[in-house]
Protein backbone atom coordinates (compact mmCIF):
# COMPACT_ATOMS: atom_id res chain seq x y z
CA UNK A 1 0.00 0.00 0.00
CA UNK A 2 1.41 3.33 -0.49
CA UNK A 3 0.40 6.66 0.65
CA UNK A 4 0.26 9.88 -1.41
CA UNK A 5 3.34 12.08 -0.52
CA UNK A 6 1.69 15.01 -1.58
CA UNK A 7 -1.54 14.95 0.63
CA UNK A 8 -2.77 17.83 2.86
CA UNK A 9 -4.68 15.17 4.78
CA UNK A 10 -3.74 11.94 6.65
CA UNK A 11 -7.25 10.93 7.14
CA UNK A 12 -11.05 11.92 6.40
CA UNK A 13 -14.28 10.79 7.88
CA UNK A 14 -17.49 11.09 6.83
CA UNK A 15 -19.35 10.96 10.31
CA UNK A 16 -23.03 12.11 11.80
CA UNK A 17 -22.42 13.75 14.58
CA UNK A 18 -24.70 13.16 17.58
CA UNK A 19 -24.26 13.24 21.65
CA UNK A 20 -23.74 10.92 24.38
CA UNK A 21 -25.09 11.42 27.94
CA UNK A 22 -23.66 9.25 30.47
CA UNK A 23 -24.03 9.00 34.30
CA UNK A 24 -20.59 9.87 35.52
CA UNK A 25 -20.78 7.61 38.61
CA UNK A 26 -21.65 4.26 36.54
CA UNK A 27 -24.80 3.95 37.64
CA UNK A 28 -27.39 3.01 35.26
CA UNK A 29 -30.06 5.67 33.10
CA UNK A 30 -32.94 5.48 35.22
CA UNK A 31 -31.23 5.95 38.77
CA UNK A 32 -29.09 9.03 37.44
CA UNK A 33 -29.70 12.75 38.09
CA UNK A 34 -26.11 13.71 36.93
CA UNK A 35 -24.61 13.35 33.15
CA UNK A 36 -21.67 13.52 31.04
CA UNK A 37 -22.10 14.96 27.63
CA UNK A 38 -20.02 14.17 24.73
CA UNK A 39 -19.94 14.97 21.32
CA UNK A 40 -19.67 11.28 19.57
CA UNK A 41 -19.31 9.25 15.81
CA UNK A 42 -17.76 6.23 15.76
CA UNK A 43 -16.09 7.71 12.85
CA UNK A 44 -14.99 10.66 14.71
CA UNK A 45 -13.36 8.10 17.25
CA UNK A 46 -10.98 6.62 14.95
CA UNK A 47 -9.92 9.67 13.81
CA UNK A 48 -9.01 10.76 17.47
CA UNK A 49 -6.20 8.99 17.96
CA UNK A 50 -4.59 10.17 14.76
CA UNK A 51 -5.31 13.97 15.36
CA UNK A 52 -4.33 13.85 19.12
CA UNK A 53 -1.18 12.46 18.11
CA UNK A 54 -0.24 15.70 15.51
CA UNK A 55 -1.76 13.87 12.00
CA UNK A 56 -4.21 16.32 10.28
CA UNK A 57 -7.68 15.08 9.75
CA UNK A 58 -10.89 16.51 8.35
CA UNK A 59 -14.30 15.55 9.60
CA UNK A 60 -17.07 15.60 6.68
CA UNK A 61 -20.48 16.03 8.16
CA UNK A 62 -23.75 18.27 8.38
CA UNK A 63 -24.72 20.14 11.14
CA UNK A 64 -28.14 21.86 12.23
CA UNK A 65 -28.48 25.18 11.61
CA UNK A 66 -28.30 27.44 14.84
CA UNK A 67 -28.38 24.95 16.96
CA UNK A 68 -26.44 25.12 20.44
CA UNK A 69 -25.62 21.29 20.15
CA UNK A 70 -24.02 21.83 16.66
CA UNK A 71 -21.68 24.58 18.19
CA UNK A 72 -20.88 22.41 20.92
CA UNK A 73 -19.93 19.19 18.69
CA UNK A 74 -17.92 21.98 16.45
CA UNK A 75 -15.91 23.28 19.78
CA UNK A 76 -15.44 19.31 20.56
CA UNK A 77 -13.84 18.55 17.46
CA UNK A 78 -11.91 21.35 17.20
CA UNK A 79 -10.51 20.56 20.47
CA UNK A 80 -9.45 17.33 19.34
CA UNK A 81 -7.14 19.15 15.95
CA UNK A 82 -9.62 18.58 13.59
CA UNK A 83 -10.92 20.35 10.43
CA UNK A 84 -14.69 20.49 10.21
CA UNK A 85 -16.57 20.07 6.27
CA UNK A 86 -20.09 20.00 5.29
CA UNK A 87 -23.20 22.40 5.23
CA UNK A 88 -25.41 24.04 7.75
CA UNK A 89 -29.46 22.30 7.70
CA UNK A 90 -32.33 24.14 8.45
CA UNK A 91 -33.92 22.73 11.70
CA UNK A 92 -37.22 23.04 9.79
CA UNK A 93 -39.26 23.70 13.28
CA UNK A 94 -39.46 21.81 16.52
CA UNK A 95 -40.14 18.40 15.21
CA UNK A 96 -37.08 18.64 12.24
CA UNK A 97 -33.70 17.92 12.10
CA UNK A 98 -31.67 17.52 15.15
CA UNK A 99 -28.32 15.71 16.32
CA UNK A 100 -29.18 12.07 17.32
CA UNK A 101 -28.65 11.27 21.06
CA UNK A 102 -26.49 8.00 22.72
CA UNK A 103 -27.73 7.30 26.02
CA UNK A 104 -25.41 4.78 27.73
CA UNK A 105 -24.37 3.50 31.01
CA UNK A 106 -21.11 1.81 31.43
CA UNK A 107 -22.19 -1.28 33.95
CA UNK A 108 -20.40 -2.53 36.92
CA UNK A 109 -19.30 -5.91 37.49
CA UNK A 110 -22.32 -8.48 36.57
CA UNK A 111 -24.12 -5.56 35.20
CA UNK A 112 -23.70 -5.33 31.73
CA UNK A 113 -23.78 -1.80 29.61
CA UNK A 114 -27.10 -0.71 28.33
CA UNK A 115 -27.20 1.46 25.01
CA UNK A 116 -30.52 3.33 23.95
CA UNK A 117 -30.13 5.08 21.05
CA UNK A 118 -32.25 8.24 20.00
CA UNK A 119 -32.23 8.90 16.10
CA UNK A 120 -35.46 10.16 15.60
CA UNK A 121 -34.92 13.11 12.35
CA UNK A 122 -30.94 12.91 12.78
CA UNK A 123 -29.50 15.95 10.82
CA UNK A 124 -26.70 12.88 9.52
CA UNK A 125 -28.65 10.86 7.45
CA UNK A 126 -29.22 14.39 5.12
CA UNK A 127 -25.44 13.78 4.28
CA UNK A 128 -25.29 14.20 0.54
CA UNK A 129 -22.60 13.93 -2.00
CA UNK A 130 -23.94 16.89 -4.12
CA UNK A 131 -22.52 18.64 -0.61
CA UNK A 132 -19.27 18.17 -1.02
CA UNK A 133 -16.63 18.89 -3.79
CA UNK A 134 -14.89 15.58 -3.98
CA UNK A 135 -12.76 16.60 -6.66
CA UNK A 136 -11.34 19.43 -4.31
CA UNK A 137 -11.26 16.65 -1.44
CA UNK A 138 -9.21 14.25 -2.99
CA UNK A 139 -7.51 15.28 -6.26
CA UNK A 140 -6.38 19.12 -5.06
CA UNK A 141 -6.22 18.32 -1.58
CA UNK A 142 -5.23 15.16 -1.40
CA UNK A 143 -6.44 12.44 1.06
CA UNK A 144 -3.95 9.55 2.40
CA UNK A 145 -6.58 7.25 4.20
CA UNK A 146 -10.63 7.47 3.57
CA UNK A 147 -12.21 5.83 6.75
CA UNK A 148 -15.52 4.97 6.54
CA UNK A 149 -18.15 3.03 9.08
CA UNK A 150 -21.05 0.72 8.06
CA UNK A 151 -22.57 2.84 10.69
CA UNK A 152 -23.08 5.90 8.43
CA UNK A 153 -22.48 3.53 5.52
CA UNK A 154 -26.78 2.49 6.24
CA UNK A 155 -27.58 4.97 8.14
CA UNK A 156 -29.83 6.28 4.85
CA UNK A 157 -30.43 6.05 1.07
CA UNK A 158 -28.39 8.90 1.14
CA UNK A 159 -25.79 8.20 2.90
CA UNK A 160 -25.34 4.83 1.55
CA UNK A 161 -24.50 6.74 -2.00
CA UNK A 162 -22.74 9.43 -0.09
CA UNK A 163 -20.07 6.57 1.24
CA UNK A 164 -19.82 4.77 -2.32
CA UNK A 165 -19.57 8.26 -4.12
CA UNK A 166 -16.04 8.67 -1.64
CA UNK A 167 -15.06 5.35 -1.97
CA UNK A 168 -15.06 5.75 -5.57
CA UNK A 169 -13.75 9.10 -5.77
CA UNK A 170 -10.78 8.03 -3.19
CA UNK A 171 -9.79 5.14 -5.50
CA UNK A 172 -9.40 7.22 -8.66
CA UNK A 173 -7.30 10.15 -6.73
CA UNK A 174 -5.17 7.03 -5.01
CA UNK A 175 -6.24 7.31 -1.84
CA UNK A 176 -6.51 4.46 0.66
CA UNK A 177 -9.85 3.17 1.99
CA UNK A 178 -10.89 1.87 5.39
CA UNK A 179 -13.77 0.28 5.70
CA UNK A 180 -14.83 -1.43 8.75
CA UNK A 181 -18.26 -3.03 8.59
CA UNK A 182 -20.39 -2.38 11.54
CA UNK A 183 -23.62 -4.53 11.18
CA UNK A 184 -26.38 -3.10 13.17
CA UNK A 185 -29.82 -5.16 12.45
CA UNK A 186 -32.07 -2.29 12.73
CA UNK A 187 -30.12 -0.26 10.07
CA UNK A 188 -30.44 -2.63 7.56
CA UNK A 189 -34.27 -3.92 8.76
CA UNK A 190 -36.03 -3.60 4.69
CA UNK A 191 -32.62 -2.64 3.17
CA UNK A 192 -31.02 -5.51 3.30
CA UNK A 193 -30.27 -6.95 -0.29
CA UNK A 194 -29.50 -2.25 -1.03
CA UNK A 195 -27.37 -2.66 1.75
CA UNK A 196 -25.10 -6.05 0.90
CA UNK A 197 -24.68 -4.63 -2.72
CA UNK A 198 -23.21 -1.04 -1.53
CA UNK A 199 -21.35 -2.85 1.24
CA UNK A 200 -20.02 -5.24 -0.89
CA UNK A 201 -18.84 -2.45 -3.62
CA UNK A 202 -16.68 -0.37 -1.06
CA UNK A 203 -15.43 -3.87 0.19
CA UNK A 204 -14.17 -4.38 -3.21
CA UNK A 205 -12.17 -0.95 -3.49
CA UNK A 206 -10.85 -0.84 -0.06
CA UNK A 207 -8.10 -1.89 0.81
CA UNK A 208 -8.31 -2.33 4.55
CA UNK A 209 -11.42 -3.96 6.13
CA UNK A 210 -12.13 -4.18 10.15
CA UNK A 211 -14.95 -6.11 11.30
CA UNK A 212 -15.81 -8.76 13.77
CA UNK A 213 -17.22 -12.29 12.84
CA UNK A 214 -21.11 -10.94 12.57
CA UNK A 215 -20.03 -8.34 10.82
CA UNK A 216 -18.17 -10.09 7.81
CA UNK A 217 -21.19 -12.75 8.14
CA UNK A 218 -24.42 -10.22 8.17
CA UNK A 219 -22.43 -7.65 5.84
CA UNK A 220 -20.62 -9.66 3.27
CA UNK A 221 -22.32 -13.03 3.66
CA UNK A 222 -19.30 -14.56 4.27
CA UNK A 223 -19.19 -17.72 6.66
CA UNK A 224 -18.01 -17.48 10.07
CA UNK A 225 -15.48 -19.14 11.78
CA UNK A 226 -15.62 -22.93 12.60
CA UNK A 227 -16.22 -23.54 15.97
CA UNK A 228 -13.03 -23.80 18.10
CA UNK A 229 -12.86 -23.97 21.90
CA UNK A 230 -14.28 -21.98 24.87
CA UNK A 231 -10.99 -19.76 25.78
CA UNK A 232 -10.38 -16.63 22.62
CA UNK A 233 -6.88 -18.56 21.77
CA UNK A 234 -8.27 -22.33 21.00
CA UNK A 235 -10.70 -19.60 18.44
CA UNK A 236 -8.12 -17.84 16.79
CA UNK A 237 -7.63 -20.30 13.73
CA UNK A 238 -11.43 -20.37 13.43
CA UNK A 239 -10.99 -16.62 13.35
CA UNK A 240 -8.19 -16.85 10.25
CA UNK A 241 -10.22 -19.34 8.37
CA UNK A 242 -13.16 -17.00 8.30
CA UNK A 243 -10.77 -13.82 7.22
CA UNK A 244 -9.21 -16.18 4.53
CA UNK A 245 -12.48 -16.63 2.99
CA UNK A 246 -13.19 -12.86 3.15
CA UNK A 247 -9.90 -11.90 1.64
CA UNK A 248 -10.99 -15.29 -0.99
CA UNK A 249 -13.96 -13.08 -2.01
CA UNK A 250 -12.22 -9.62 -1.74
CA UNK A 251 -9.01 -10.10 -3.60
CA UNK A 252 -7.92 -6.58 -4.07
CA UNK A 253 -7.58 -5.67 -0.41
CA UNK A 254 -4.47 -5.54 1.49
CA UNK A 255 -5.28 -6.12 5.06
CA UNK A 256 -7.75 -7.76 7.53
CA UNK A 257 -8.11 -7.10 10.72
CA UNK A 258 -10.65 -8.01 13.73
CA UNK A 259 -10.48 -7.63 17.79
CA UNK A 260 -11.00 -10.71 19.94
CA UNK A 261 -13.18 -9.63 23.05
CA UNK A 262 -14.02 -12.10 25.65
CA UNK A 263 -16.51 -10.45 29.04
CA UNK A 264 -15.64 -11.75 32.49
CA UNK A 265 -17.58 -8.77 33.52
CA UNK A 266 -18.12 -5.20 32.94
CA UNK A 267 -14.79 -4.07 34.27
CA UNK A 268 -12.74 -7.22 33.08
CA UNK A 269 -12.25 -8.21 29.83
CA UNK A 270 -9.78 -10.43 27.65
CA UNK A 271 -8.79 -8.28 24.57
CA UNK A 272 -6.90 -9.54 21.58
CA UNK A 273 -6.56 -9.09 18.07
CA UNK A 274 -5.22 -10.77 14.80
CA UNK A 275 -4.46 -9.37 11.04
CA UNK A 276 -3.32 -10.69 7.67
CA UNK A 277 -1.60 -8.15 5.86
CA UNK A 278 -0.63 -10.03 2.64
CA UNK A 279 0.26 -13.71 3.12
CA UNK A 280 1.27 -12.84 6.56
CA UNK A 281 -0.74 -13.12 9.85
CA UNK A 282 -0.19 -11.08 13.03
CA UNK A 283 -1.61 -12.13 16.49
CA UNK A 284 -1.86 -10.27 19.60
CA UNK A 285 -2.85 -12.89 22.08
CA UNK A 286 -5.41 -12.05 24.45
CA UNK A 287 -5.07 -10.64 27.78
CA UNK A 288 -6.68 -9.61 30.56
CA UNK A 289 -7.60 -5.86 30.62
CA UNK A 290 -9.40 -3.76 32.80
CA UNK A 291 -12.16 -1.85 31.46
CA UNK A 292 -13.85 1.77 32.58
CA UNK A 293 -16.31 2.24 29.75
CA UNK A 294 -16.22 -0.62 26.87
CA UNK A 295 -17.56 1.45 24.26
CA UNK A 296 -15.06 3.10 21.96
CA UNK A 297 -13.08 0.49 22.41
CA UNK A 298 -12.80 -0.84 19.09
CA UNK A 299 -13.32 2.57 17.15
CA UNK A 300 -9.99 3.03 19.17
CA UNK A 301 -8.32 -0.29 17.53
CA UNK A 302 -8.94 1.07 14.26
CA UNK A 303 -7.54 4.38 14.61
CA UNK A 304 -4.58 2.80 16.11
CA UNK A 305 -4.18 0.18 13.19
CA UNK A 306 -4.48 3.62 10.79
CA UNK A 307 -2.23 5.52 12.44
CA UNK A 308 0.02 2.81 12.18
CA UNK A 309 -0.44 2.59 8.25
CA UNK A 310 -0.05 6.53 8.14
CA UNK A 311 3.05 6.76 9.93
CA UNK A 312 4.62 3.40 7.77
CA UNK A 313 5.92 1.32 10.38
CA UNK A 314 6.37 -2.48 10.09
CA UNK A 315 2.87 -4.26 10.01
CA UNK A 316 3.40 -6.20 13.37
CA UNK A 317 3.70 -2.67 15.07
CA UNK A 318 0.48 -1.86 13.41
CA UNK A 319 -1.61 -4.06 14.97
CA UNK A 320 0.01 -3.61 18.56
CA UNK A 321 -0.55 -0.20 18.18
CA UNK A 322 -3.68 -0.72 17.78
CA UNK A 323 -4.44 -3.48 20.28
CA UNK A 324 -3.28 -0.86 22.81
CA UNK A 325 -5.12 2.51 21.67
CA UNK A 326 -8.31 0.25 21.59
CA UNK A 327 -7.13 -0.78 25.58
CA UNK A 328 -6.52 2.62 26.38
CA UNK A 329 -10.08 3.53 25.00
CA UNK A 330 -11.60 1.32 27.77
CA UNK A 331 -9.99 3.17 30.35
CA UNK A 332 -11.68 6.24 29.74
CA UNK A 333 -15.40 8.26 30.07
CA UNK A 334 -15.01 9.80 26.59
CA UNK A 335 -15.92 7.01 24.28
CA UNK A 336 -12.84 8.05 22.43
CA UNK A 337 -9.33 7.39 22.99
CA UNK A 338 -7.48 10.88 24.15
CA UNK A 339 -3.15 9.21 23.62
CA UNK A 340 -0.81 12.11 25.22
CA UNK A 341 1.60 10.64 23.02
CA UNK A 342 2.87 7.71 21.40
CA UNK A 343 4.96 6.69 24.51
CA UNK A 344 2.03 6.33 26.12
CA UNK A 345 0.16 3.77 23.66
CA UNK A 346 3.86 1.48 23.91
CA UNK A 347 3.64 1.42 27.28
CA UNK A 348 0.33 -0.03 27.56
CA UNK A 349 1.12 -2.50 25.24
CA UNK A 350 3.93 -3.34 27.34
CA UNK A 351 2.57 -3.47 30.66
CA UNK A 352 4.13 -0.92 31.90
CA UNK A 353 1.90 1.33 34.50
CA UNK A 354 4.65 2.70 36.62
CA UNK A 355 4.04 6.22 37.41
CA UNK A 356 5.56 8.64 34.55
CA UNK A 357 7.13 11.63 36.44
Amino acid sequence: MKLRKDAKYALVVPASMGLRITPHTRQPVAASNQFLLQATSAEANVASISSYLGLPVKVLTTFVKGSPMAAFIKQDLRSRGMDIEGPEVDQGGPWGYRHQFNIADSGFGMRGPRVWNDRAGEVGRSLNVKDFDLERIFGEEGVQVLHMSGLIAALSHETTQFCLELARAAKKHGTLISFDLNYRATFWKGREEELHQSFSEIASLADILEGNEEDFQLCLRIQGPEAGGKDLTSKIDGFKGMIERVKKQYPNTSVFANTLRQVFSANEHLWGAIMLEGENWHVVEPREIPVLDRIGGGDGFVGGLLYGVLKEWEPEKWLQFAWATGALATTMLTDHAQPADEAQVWDIYKGNARVQR
